[in-house]
């Protein structure tokens, strides 16, 4: 391989980089895939907006190019986000992760898990941005929803259920889990997102880190993603304590780790450790950080990094070598297409939709009662809803479903409001 075509594998694109309309652009892709690629963002969670078929046609396109019109026709990883189910148009919507908790039921998590992959599969892609794993100890930030709460061994019981439902026995068959964020996202400094974490070694170990472990030990992970926060001052996606020495060399981790959407580049305009992107590449890379999402701002400089000899080209080859065996177990080198004529108009199903209610009713936690419910509809003349969503079955949406996280107008699923139920 060409020191190009090496760090291509550590490179991603958006889809909508790729495109004219909804169909491959040749030209673009003549530009941006010439050396090949390691990962294409979101084709069915981009704003494209796009059918399930016209999402495998699209997929396909892609991999054809890569496969027939690259010197080494390596095929790509196409990702997705499955937070709550596969974030895309017609995709089965699940209780949010902190829901799921509430089931108490690993195995449930299992085979909501192992939906999502199905649905996955069924538009080519073959990794997901899942489970997050971080334990929440402070109920101000955000994005409690995201967790599986607050205790460590719930959380990574179900991490691993999940994880194993996603991968499946042979992955092959299977979609690679990409436990996140790590490490200690859910402890911010005040409740504030991506704010600094500030935790003794024991507590990260006994209680932030070992959701991870057990995801990689016990659930055979494939890939984690890096947090954006920083951990008594040092960024995570410049920690090579976490990144190589905790989860490669204690742990046993094989597979590849991947930036947060952009948060290499944050390395200079948040945590200003950088002064320019090259820097910004190096210090990820050399810290264990293997691919760029969710474009190429900083690791496509890595070329010039080698060649003026500021890092060694060695440093990317092993990073290279980490997404090709991931590619290799997927077994994309031979079969990277996808089966249209077998994609549905739809990807959520009746088996899937009762597998939904069934994590629903699983999940309803009754804090109090005393003696009120069930309620008698003999005696029952009118129900007060209260609140500023009670007509607003947005508002019942986890934020990484398809709708919520594109902030849309419209809604991709049908959603019933508390008032409508």
């Amino acid at each position: 391989m060409t020191l190009e075509e090496k760090v291509a594998q550590l490179l991603s694109v958006p889809v909508e980089a790729l495109v004219e309309g909804k169909r491959l652009s040749r030209e673009k892709a003549g530009e941006l895939l010439k050396h090949g690629i390691g990962e294409v963002t979101r084709v069915s969670g981009s704003r494209l907006g796009l059918k399930p078929r016209e999402a495998a046609r699209l997929v396909n396109e892609i991999q054809r190019f890569l496969v027939e019109e690259t010197r080494l026709g390596i095929p790509a990883i196409i990702h997705e986000e499955s937070l709550s189910g596969l974030m895309a148009p017609t995709a089965t919507n699940f209780p949010q992760s902190i829901g799921l908790a509430s089931t108490w039921d690993p195995e449930l998590v299992y085979r909501v898990a192992s939906e999502i992959r199905r649905q996955a599969l069924l538009v080519g892609a073959r990794q997901c941005l899942a489970p997050v794993l971080d334990v929440c100890r402070d109920p101000r930030w955000g994005r409690t929803e995201e967790t599986y709460g607050e205790d460590p061994y719930l959380v990574a019981a179900m991490g691993v259920a999940y994880v194993r439902g996603l991968q499946s026995d042979d992955l092959s068959r299977g979609v690679i889990a990409t436990p996140k964020h790590f490490a200690a996202h859910g402890f911010p400094e005040g409740g504030r997102n991506i704010a600094q974490v500030h935790v003794g070694v024991r507590e990260l170990r006994e209680v932030f880190l070992y959701p991870f472990e057990a995801a990689v030990k016990e659930g055979g992970a494939l890939s984690v993603m890096a947090a954006y926060h920083e951990i008594d001052g040092v960024p995570c996606h410049t920690n090579y304590w976490l990144l190589t020495e905790v989860l490669r060399g204690e742990w046993g981790f094989r597979g590849f780790v991947v930036s947060d959407y952009f948060a290499i580049r944050q390395l200079i305009t948040v945590h200003r450790v950088a002064g320019d992107e090259l820097e910004a590449a190096i210090q990820a890379l050399e810290a264990g950080v293997d691919v760029e999402l969710p474009g190429a701002d900083c690791y496509k400089r890595l070329m010039n990094a080698v060649r003026e000899g500021v890092i060694s080209e060695r440093a990317v080859e092993e990073a290279a070598a980490k997404v090709l065996r991931a590619k290799y177990l997927l077994g994309l080198f031979e079969n990277p297409y996808v089966d249209e004529a077998a994609v549905p108009e739809s990807l959520d199903s009746r088996e899937a939709r009762e597998l939904a209610l069934e994590a629903a009713r699983k999940s309803i936690v009754l804090l109090k009662n005393d003696g009120v419910l069930p309620l008698n509809r003999d005696k029952l003349r009118a129900i007060a809803v209260i609140g500023p969503n009670a007509a607003e079955g947005r508002a019942l949406l986890g934020d990484y479903t398809y709708t919520a996280h594109l902030a849309l107008e419209e809604l991709a699923v049908e959603a019933v409001s508390i008032l409508e139920g």
